[in-house]
């Protein structure tokens, strides 16, 4: 048997598992019925406890915060992994770099101050409205990824952009630990929590969201920039 017609045979049966996965999920939790009272909790609760009027926010950052700490965790696993496997690879000679079109090269200029604007609104206003650190943090490392594209020669500073990286964990652990300290479980919201509805609010989750959009900005920069100089 050849080894095309194996690899289909593998993916058939992977394909089908999966299927009979999903088939069993729709038919023992059919969606639009609560089998559970947890989400209804999360939404009579959450503004009270929380402070967040966003309650996916409440509930990342606050009631299930392991979560979050575990997806940023493996982010830089990924990130660590990544550089692992490009330092294994030999360098080849410089090539001389094509000069990006005249649309990348303007847009590399007068967007990216712009671009890091609106990630940065994203992560500051996530207990308020829909976004957050990932998503803000993604954002800005789209905007390093059009300057890597129009503006080919600029290069971000490693150094400066690992301690921001390294700084950020730090301080979502702090936090975290400070909840424990205060309060008998890691990322207690101990802070007030002002005013629902009002950038001030919402204890802890504004700095943790912070903390991880400079983190994951961070991270993804630096992730694009090694595949950058690979390529």
């Amino acid at each position: 048997m050849s080894n095309i017609r194996m690899r289909n045979i593998i993916g058939l049966i992977l394909l089908f598992i999966i299927a009979f996965a999903v088939i069993l999920s729709i038919i023992e939790i059919p969606f639009g019925i609560p089998k559970t009272t947890v989400g209804n909790y999360y939404i009579n609760n959450g503004i009270d406890e929380t402070g967040a009027v966003n309650i996916v926010t409440s509930v990342v950052l606050n009631y299930r915060g392991y979560d979050t700490l575990g997806e940023v965790t493996i982010l830089l696993i990924a990130a660590l992994g990544l550089g692992a496997v490009l330092g294994t690879i030999k360098r080849k000679a410089k090539k001389e770099i094509t000069p990006s079109s005249v649309v990348l090269s303007t847009g590399c200029k007068v967007l990216f101050p712009f671009i890091l604007l609106f990630g940065s609104y994203i992560f500051l206003h996530g207990h308020l409205t829909p976004g957050g650190g990932f998503q803000g943090g993604a954002i800005i490392a789209s905007g390093y990824l059009l300057v890597y594209l129009g503006c080919a020669k600029r290069r971000i500073n490693q150094n400066r952009f690992k301690i921001t990286e390294s700084l950020s964990a730090l301080i979502f652990l702090i936090v975290g630990l400070l909840g424990l300290v205060f309060g008998g479980y890691f990322l207690l919201n101990f802070l007030p929590k002002g005013i629902p509805n009002t950038l001030f609010s919402a204890g802890i989750i504004p700095i943790i969201y912070i903390a991880i959009g400079f983190k994951v900005g961070s991270e993804l920069t630096g992730v694009i920039d090694n595949l950058i100089e690979e390529s």
